[in-house]
């Protein structure tokens, strides 16, 4: 199962509206799961065996987040594929393989 999911806070007062503090610790809680991840400019990604592996890593980097702002907001986005491991950097690599068979 993959998962990509952003989660930021808001009301947090400050002026520059920078998160980086929150999402921090939020990408703690990801490394910390010893889950395969990758991070970006705009969300983080994870790959588990089950719903309840990977949402339970979603739920508390989402905890994380709160202390942050007066509110928090999630968003997640899901592949649920019984039965695939290392598809985080697989579907890349497929990608990459239709890319490059095109020229």
């Amino acid at each position: 199962m993959l998962v990509a999911f952003s989660v930021a806070p808001s009301g947090t007062g400050r002026a520059d509206g920078s998160v980086h503090d929150a999402v921090a610790a939020a990408v703690q809680v990801v490394r910390d799961s010893g889950l395969p991840h990758r991070t970006t400019s705009m969300n983080t990604e994870i790959e588990g065996p089950d719903w309840d592996t990977v949402m339970d890593v979603v739920k508390r980097a989402t905890e994380a987040v709160l202390p942050y702002g007066s509110r928090v907001s999630l968003v997640l986005k899901a592949d649920i594929r019984p039965g695939y491991e290392g598809e985080l950097d697989g579907k890349i690599e497929r990608l990459e393989q239709a890319i490059d068979a095109r020229d």
